[in-house]
C-alpha cells in the first residue's frame, strides 16, 4: 500500500519535471542564444536561398491618387419636335450612326399638300409680280397696286419656308455621331413630341469627373496629365484635365475636376470606373522596390536587408504605388541589396545563400 502511494507521488512529480526539462532541451536546440557576434549558434546552420533586388534610382511621376468616373463627351436623348404617326425607322439599336443621320420620320403628308399648294401660289404670284413691273416701269400702275402684289408675293415665300421648317421638324436626325441606344417607339405608333425615342452616345472622346482633397486648391492643375486604368484593362491611359470646378464641396471638403481623353480604339465606355493618378511633378532619383519585399507588422513596414551574407530587418516608410513597385520615401539607400523571396523564412542575422540578383 505504502510502495503504490509512493509510487503514485514519483509519478505526479517526474511527469511536469520531464516537460519541462523537454521544452528546455527543445529551445537549447532550435532557439540557441545569440553569441557575442549577435549571430545565432546553430549546430550545422544552413544558409536561406533568396532572391535579391539591388536598389537603384528610378523615374516617378508624383502625383495624387483618385477615383473617377468615365463619361461621354456628348450625349442626349432624342426628342421628337413634332407629334403624329411614325412612318419610318432608319436605324438599329446600338450601331454606330453619323451626323445628320435619318433616324425617325412622322406623318408630314398634310404639310407636303401644303406646301405644294403654296408653291403653285408662289408660281402665279410670281408671274404677276413680273407684270405688275413691267407696267410699273412705263407708269400704268400705280406704286400702290405694284406693292401690294410685292408683299403678297413675298408672303407666300415665308409661307413655303415655314412649311419647309415644319417638314423638318418630322424628321429626326442625328444631333452629332455616335452609338444610338434601344428605340422606345414602333413603326405606326402615334408619337408624341415629349416621347425620348433613344439615346445617343459620342464615344470618341470621354470625361472623367474625379475629387482630390481641398488641401490642393491653390495648385494650378488646368492641363496636368492625368494616369488611369479601369477594371476592364491592364492598359494604362492617359488624359489632360481641362476644367476645374471652383467651388470646394462643403460636405466632403473636396474639389471637383474633369478631364479629357480620347477613344479612337474604343477601348473605354461610359460609365467605367477608374483609379487615376493625377500627375504633379516627375523625378528622376526615385526608390521603387517590388511590392512583395515589403514585409508589414504591427509597428508598420519594413524590408529585409542583405549586409555581409547575413539578413537584418529595417524599417521603411513608404510612399505611392505603381503596377508593381513601391516607393520607400526613408529606411533604405541606393545601392542597397533587400530580399524578394523567402521572407517567411528568414531571421534576425540569417545566413542567406543568393539564388538570383535583379
Amino acid at each position: 500500500m505504502l510502495k503504490n502511494k509512493i509510487a503514485k507521488r514519483l509519478l505526479k512529480i517526474g511527469v511536469p519535471l520531464l516537460l519541462v526539462g523537454g521544452l528546455i532541451y527543445y529551445k537549447i536546440i532550435y532557439y540557441p542564444s545569440p553569441d557575442q557576434s549577435g549571430s545565432p549558434k546553430k549546430s550545422g546552420e544552413k544558409s536561406i536561398p533568396v532572391n535579391a533586388y539591388v536598389i537603384k534610382p528610378q523615374k516617378l511621376n508624383d502625383g495624387i491618387q483618385a477615383v473617377g468616373t468615365l463619361m461621354p463627351a456628348e450625349e442626349v436623348d432624342l426628342v421628337a419636335e413634332t407629334s403624329g404617326k411614325v412612318t419610318g425607322i432608319f436605324f438599329k439599336e446600338g450601331t454606330r450612326v453619323d451626323k445628320g443621320t435619318l433616324l425617325v420620320k412622322v406623318d408630314d403628308s398634310d404639310l407636303q399638300a401644303q406646301l405644294l399648294r403654296a408653291q403653285y401660289q408662289h408660281k402665279l404670284l410670281s408671274e404677276r409680280l413680273e407684270r405688275q413691273r413691267i407696267l410699273f416701269e412705263k407708269d400704268a400702275v400705280s406704286r400702290e397696286e405694284y406693292d401690294q402684289v410685292q408683299t403678297d408675293y413675298n408672303m407666300v415665300e415665308a409661307d413655303m419656308e415655314l412649311l419647309k421648317v415644319k417638314i423638318a421638324k418630322t424628321e429626326l436626325r442625328a444631333p452629332f455621331s455616335g452609338i444610338i441606344g434601344f428605340r422606345n417607339v414602333s413603326l405606326g405608333a402615334y408619337l408624341q413630341n415629349n416621347i425620348i425615342v433613344s439615346h445617343l452616345v459620342d464615344d470618341s472622346r470621354l470625361k472623367i469627373d474625379f475629387s482630390i482633397p481641398e488641401k490642393y486648391a491653390s495648385r494650378d492643375l488646368n492641363g496636368a496629365m492625368v494616369k488611369f486604368r479601369t477594371e476592364s484593362s491592364d492598359r494604362e491611359f492617359s488624359a489632360r484635365i481641362y476644367a476645374i470646378d471652383p467651388r470646394v464641396d462643403t460636405k466632403t471638403r473636396t474639389i471637383l475636376l474633369r478631364a479629357i481623353c480620347e477613344n479612337f480604339d474604343k477601348a473605354l465606355s461610359p460609365g467605367m470606373f477608374a483609379r487615376i493618378n493625377l500627375i504633379t511633378g516627375r523625378t528622376n532619383k526615385a526608390i521603387l522596390i517590388p511590392t512583395q519585399s515589403v514585409v508589414p507588422d504591427m509597428d508598420g513596414k519594413s524590408v529585409w536587408v542583405l549586409r555581409n551574407g547575413k539578413a537584418y530587418s529595417q524599417k521603411v516608410e513608404t510612399g505611392q504605388r505603381t503596377e508593381d513597385r513601391i516607393e520607400v520615401i526613408s529606411g533604405v539607400m541606393m545601392g542597397d541589396t533587400i530580399l524578394i523571396s523567402g521572407l517567411m523564412q528568414v531571421r534576425e542575422g540569417s545566413s542567406l545563400k543568393l539564388s538570383k540578383v535583379e
